[in-house]
């Protein structure tokens, strides 16, 4: 079975929104996400959430995950015992469903 573009992008979208939350208002939850939905910002999800989604994404699509290092997306964030004193920001690359939807369509992760 061939499987379309669009139905692979409607599949993805619909595995993180699943693990987003649920809205009230409406039908179908992947209707309010689009593939330029981040990750970090927009769904909100952490890293344990991450791990068993990229499994069950691994399995789903036999997408090769061999790739893909989520230290990258979720650095280790250095932490002082001094409660007035902030973190260092950090930076992360972008983490978007598009990158999920696109590694799925080559069947491995295509990104650092």
């Amino acid at each position: 079975m061939v499987i379309g573009e669009d139905d692979i992008e409607q599949r993805v979208l619909r595995m993180f929104s699943v693990r987003a939350g649920a809205y009230m208002f409406r039908k179908k939850k992947y209707d309010t996400y689009t593939p330029e939905a981040n990750i970090h910002f927009d769904f909100q999800l952490d890293q344990d959430d991450i791990e068993e989604l990229v499994e069950d994404y691994s399995k789903e699509f036999a997408v090769d995950m061999s790739d893909f290092h989520l230290e990258a997306y979720y650095p280790k964030i250095k932490r002082s015992w001094n409660p007035f004193r902030k973190p260092d920001p950090v930076d992360v690359p972008d983490f978007t469903i598009d990158m999920f939807i696109k590694s799925a369509r080559a069947g491995k992760w295509l990104y650092d």
